[in-house]
């Protein structure tokens, strides 16, 4: 079956293309019932609009590009849903892109949302060096990552939530805390706030990076022998799935939390607080963050040439839980 065009709509609703059109895009005085007749055409026909082509009509497509690393991950879930809500009370639609943590997949999705002319792109995946962002000619911006001049960067203080959770778990008396993180990056604040920390307390730093593109269960599994081969009595992790992991090793070894094991996770998204609302986990604004990450995006649209901030960094907040003495 042929999809309904727009002389479709018009023949069921009795009315010019051009009325049909005006409908569409809003523009010029027409009756409330010939505004009805149409919409229920549109309903009746399952009629719906060619965004490319209103984009090469100079209207634009009123879509915008979200590539996550994961919906499967609490936080990029909640963080889309956020994204989506904001950018649907401001008339745009969404285009959700996951791309498994896969640069070739994180390319494929940017450049399918190009295809599609979308308005702009939020990206929240951490894969180095995808050039084609620099030269996509499109607004952009990124979640928690620099891309590079004129590309906005929306976080939480990572540094500061870092040392919030090292400095608890010291100061509860640990002196073994593995850092559990996706990769080995000297150069990412959550390590730096960690290392302060183990640092001034004279303690040794100790790092197990399991690799953005680890399944979840190889994942367990680094984690498992890292805590089973490495006598610690705590770990940080930067997410909380690897926190959570980190607990229920300490379950099937009959190690008590938190009294011999501590743990600090990192995100605290409101599928992790409701399912897990004994673990303590350094809290991101998920909401701010995707209001921020929206309201630079609308900025960008709307005034290409004008002034945003490079980076914007949005505070965090420590949740103390049950899994830390």
């Amino acid at each position: 079956m042929s999809r309904p065009t727009l002389a479709d709509v018009a023949a069921r609703a009795g009315v010019s293309v051009t009325t049909v059109s005006r409908v569409l895009n809003d523009r010029g005085y027409l009756s409330d019932r010939v505004r009805a007749d149409v919409h229920r055409a549109i309903a009746e026909l399952g009629y719906r609009p060619n965004e490319v082509a209103r984009s090469l009509l100079g209207r634009g497509t009123r879509v915008v590009g979200l590539i996550v690393p994961t919906v499967a991950d609490p936080f990029f879930g909640e963080f889309a849903a956020a994204v989506e809500a904001n950018l649907a009370d401001r008339g745009y639609r969404t285009l959700l892109c996951d791309s498994l943590r896969s640069v070739e997949r994180e390319t494929a999705s940017l450049e399918l949302l190009l295809a599609h002319q979308v308005a702009g792109v939020i990206t929240s995946t951490h894969n180095d060096d995808v050039g084609l962002y620099r030269t996509a000619g499109l607004p952009i911006v990124a979640l928690d990552r620099r891309l590079g001049p004129g590309i906005p960067d929306v976080r939480s203080d990572n540094r500061a939530g870092a040392s919030l959770a090292t400095r608890l778990l010291v100061d509860a008396g640990y002196r073994r805390i593995l850092f559990v993180t996706p990769r080995d990056d000297l150069g990412s604040a959550r390590r730096s706030g960690y290392r302060e920390v183990v640092g001034a307390h004279g303690l040794t730093e100790s790092l197990l990076a399991y690799g953005f593109g680890s399944s979840l269960d190889e994942r367990r599994a680094l984690i498992e022998s890292a805590l089973d081969e490495g006598g610690y009595d705590a770990a940080f992790c930067t997410d909380d799935v690897s926190a959570l992991m980190a607990v229920e090793w300490a379950r099937t070894r009959g190690v008590r939390v938190p009294d011999d094991f501590g743990v600090v996770g990192y995100d605290g998204s409101a599928a992790v607080r409701h399912l897990a609302p004994t673990l303590t986990t350094v809290l991101q604004p998920v909401d701010r963050l995707a209001d921020e990450s929206v309201r630079l995006l609308m900025q960008r649209i709307e005034s290409p040439d004008g002034d945003v901030p490079a980076e914007t960094v949005l505070p965090v907040t420590l949740r103390r839980g049950e899994t830390v003495r």
